[in-house]
């Protein structure tokens, strides 16, 4: 049976993740970390794929993306993916598909449920457990978007408005962590990405229905199958 076509719009932020196949580590030491993050760096820009936010776990990776073209996502992941993968092979001499066959994404409603998505995904290793705060965990992006660490990230919009000066942006995000998401939230957004479904109230799932002629699915109540995106990450 064919795949269903993947349908990017140009200028809408997407959550977008990847797992390791069969669940298995796809980074093993620092230097792995860096490698693919540099992969990102480089392929994002060349593809027009602006990098809002990201986690990198040990098998699995979160993006905040937003595309310039149709095909940006789907190019830059293909590319990383591919590249990734044969470092990978060539440095612990493995063989086999590393990745867990085709990403997933969601398309996000900007003004409100893209810090909800920022929120999501930078607290990833807060709600696995391996930190207590967000800021103590190496392979995200909080540092750059609550810190001001330097960064080759591209600020969204809607963050931008947070302040008028870097520092008051800063500050304002870091003020959106003061409390954890609600399982509500957690579930809608497992169950978007989980189905590649939009993430927003009805009324924006029937206007891109109607103005880009795109069919949205339902979504299932609850959290999806624990086979394919365990709960809690």
């Amino acid at each position: 049976m064919p795949r269903r076509p993947r349908t990017y719009l140009a200028g809408f932020p997407y959550h977008v993740v990847q797992r390791g196949n069969n669940r298995e580590a796809c980074f093993l030491e620092p230097q792995d970390y860096q490698f693919y993050l540099g992969l990102w760096r480089e392929l994002s820009r060349r593809y027009g794929a602006a990098v809002h936010a990201y986690c990198l776990m040990t098998n699995h990776i979160h993006f905040l993306v937003t595309p310039d073209t149709e095909t940006a996502i789907s190019d830059t992941l293909r590319v990383v993916g591919s590249s990734y993968a044969q470092y990978v092979n060539r440095k612990y001499g493995r063989t086999g598909t590393l990745w867990e066959g085709r990403h997933r994404s969601s398309l996000i409603q900007s003004e409100r449920y893209l810090f909800t998505c920022y929120r999501y995904i930078e607290l990833n290793p807060v709600r696995a457990g391996m930190v207590k705060r967000p800021e103590a965990y190496q392979w995200s992006s909080y540092g750059a978007n609550a810190k001001l660490e330097r960064s080759w990230l591209t600020p969204h919009d809607e963050y931008l408005r947070l302040g008028r000066t870097p520092e008051e942006r800063a500050h304002a995000y870091r003020a959106l962590f003061n409390h954890h998401l609600d399982e509500e939230d957690l579930n809608r957004i497992r169950c978007a990405a989980h189905y590649s479904q939009p993430i927003g109230d009805d009324g924006f799932r029937r206007q891109l229905a109607e103005r880009f002629g795109l069919r949205l699915g339902q979504m299932r109540r609850g959290r999806p199958r624990s086979t394919s995106a365990p709960a809690g990450i």
